[in-house]
């Protein structure tokens, strides 16, 4: 392993994380430079887990795809241990699938048969019911060494930051489209029906209430109909 060569791609990595234009963006960037920087790595993608619900995010490979997908339908696997083990482990490595089946008896076999040879994975954050993690694949058996584990933890934990600081900022942004559309909607309503502010947005929120719809989809259709008929 390059170490100075290593660092000088994971500084380059962190600079460019932090300076792209979306989520998305960020993710792919962080998968990407896994491929590159962790050696062994053949494939890559972030887990994000709700509940006992799998999404995957900025996956190099269909096989990322289908083993969260394996995850997701056996309830079993590396990344359903870290989300439901109180203080769980942030970084799992999985030698072998062949022979590395007695800690998950239906994924690992069933994981090998879709052309896993070996597997680490690195926890980003949890979050109440939520989890994410990154995840690194090989098609061979014991490609990953503790190098390989130390350069994904790094290059881990450097997308954790870039990872929360990507979703807060794009939260941020929600919010702030999401009271512009309220407020607009509200306007609509107050001119059309001689409404109030406070009349506007109880309208707003019994709607939202009476149908079950979130107050940003009322207000997305009054905007688009010019009003609630």
């Amino acid at each position: 392993m390059d170490w100075a060569r290593f660092a000088q791609e994971l500084a380059s990595m962190a600079r460019d994380l932090l300076s792209q234009e979306s989520v998305d963006a960020t993710l792919e960037r962080i998968t990407d430079s896994a491929t590159r920087l962790v050696e062994g790595c053949e494939a890559a993608g972030i887990l994000v887990l709700h509940g006992k619900k799998v999404q995957t995010l900025a996956p190099t490979e269909e096989l990322v795809v289908l083993s969260d997908q394996l995850q997701e339908r056996l309830r079993e696997g590396p990344c359903f241990d870290a989300a439901h083990t109180k203080d769980g482990e942030r970084v799992f490595r999985i030698p072998d699938f062949a022979l590395d089946q007695q800690k998950w008896p239906s994924f690992a076999p069933q994981a090998h048969e879709l052309g896993v040879g070996s597997m680490m994975g690195f926890l980003l954050y949890t979050e109440d019911e939520d989890l994410g993690a990154l995840n690194v694949y090989s098609r061979k058996r014991g490609a990953f060494t503790e190098a390989s584990e130390l350069a994904g933890w790094l290059l881990a934990s450097h997308a954790a930051v870039a990872f929360s600081s990507a979703r807060a900022h794009a939260q941020m942004e929600n919010a702030v489209a999401t009271r512009h559309m309220i407020g607009e909607a509200m306007g609509i309503l107050m001119g059309s029906h001689n409404l109030t502010e406070e009349q506007a947005f109880d309208i707003l929120r019994r709607y939202s209430q009476k149908n079950n719809i979130k107050l940003r989809e009322v207000a997305a259709m009054i905007c688009e109909r010019g009003g609630l008929s």
